[in-house]
């Protein structure tokens, strides 16, 4: 199949599904870039993956129930990484053990509440792997809605989520409230789980917050172009993958999921600073050039050092 036939089918009144899941894919797919950027920079892809995870009952009262699913997700979600930020505050248990203990309590969970669901075995196949082609109108409003809502608060709240990223003792001592802000970008991570649970699973959401921002975050040294670059890498992506997976007869979430990991592993290997070609190259030049060094982050506003791992 062509490109443009693939055009002509998704603008085909009769195929009108395919238009509603090539616009959640690419809306939600935007809004986890952007979003993962900060999960990538502060190394919190165990928490995204928990969040994941912790969704799951909300979404599965919601099915069961015939509710708004990213209502219900988002409820649950909020619920659990309120949870976590809390019992974190106890330095007894470090929050990698909080959040595993939580996360398997609310997959746990969500799989009893969906065995009260008549169709048990096709619903939960359908959470964890997605059903992008059975959105329903209102879901897809919900998701437009909330996704603006997810942007605009990470846009108010940009400079103190990259002044906790970088360093959150120095943050502390500036006077910044860094329970709340942890808080909120859990809350931020919840909702745009939620909004791409839908395209490619409960399982398989994670590649959606973590892969286009690591693949950014190898493209580039600053944060501005990085947040610019992951939602364009992740909304191709899904139009990609959507394409060949329409193309192919092939799984839609694990076919977006697979052309986000060949970017990145692109990004690995050509990335003209920090791809492995080029710092061999450089290796090659002059050993000292392959050495790391600290890599200033500019025009952010947050007075503070580098973005964590960044090699010059």
């Amino acid at each position: 199949m062509s490109p443009l036939d693939f055009i002509r089918d998704v603008l085909n009144p009769d195929l009108q599904f395919l238009l509603k899941a090539l616009l959640i894919s690419v809306m939600s797919s935007a809004v986890c870039g952007v979003i993962g950027c900060y999960v990538v920079l502060r190394g919190m892809a165990f928490i995204g993956d928990a969040v994941t995870h912790a969704v799951f009952p909300g979404l599965a009262v919601a099915f069961v129930l015939q509710g708004s699913l990213v209502l219900g997700g988002v409820v649950a979600g909020v619920a659990v990484s309120v949870l976590v930020a809390v019992f974190s505050q106890n330095r007894r248990l470090k929050e990698d053990s909080i959040i595993g203990v939580l996360m398997v309590a609310a997959f746990a969970l969500g799989i009893v509440i969906m065995s009260f669901s008549p169709a048990y075995a096709g619903s939960l196949q359908g959470f964890l792997f997605g059903s992008i082609t059975g959105i329903p109108d209102s879901d897809l409003v919900v998701a437009a809605v909330t996704g603006a809502a997810v942007l605009l608060g990470a846009l108010a709240f940009h400079r103190q989520f990259v002044a906790v990223s970088l360093d959150r003792e120095m943050a502390r001592a500036a006077g910044l409230p860094v329970f709340l802000l942890d808080v909120v970008l859990y809350v931020l991570v919840t909702i745009a789980v939620v909004i791409s649970v839908q395209t490619i699973g409960n399982i398989l959401v994670l590649a959606l917050l973590v892969t286009p921002a690591a693949t950014a975050r190898l493209l580039t040294d600053r944060l501005g172009p990085m947040m610019a670059m992951a939602p364009l890498i992740g909304a191709f992506s899904a139009l990609s993958g959507l394409y060949v997976s329409w193309a192919l007869n092939l799984p839609v979430g694990g076919t977006i999921v697979l052309v986000a990991t060949i970017l990145f592993l692109l990004a690995w290997v050509l990335a003209p600073r920090h791809g492995m070609v080029a710092r061999r190259l450089r290796a090659r030049r002059s050993p000292s050039d392959a050495a790391p060094s600290p890599k200033s982050l500019e025009g952010e506003g947050t007075g503070l050092a580098r973005v964590p791992g960044t090699v010059s």
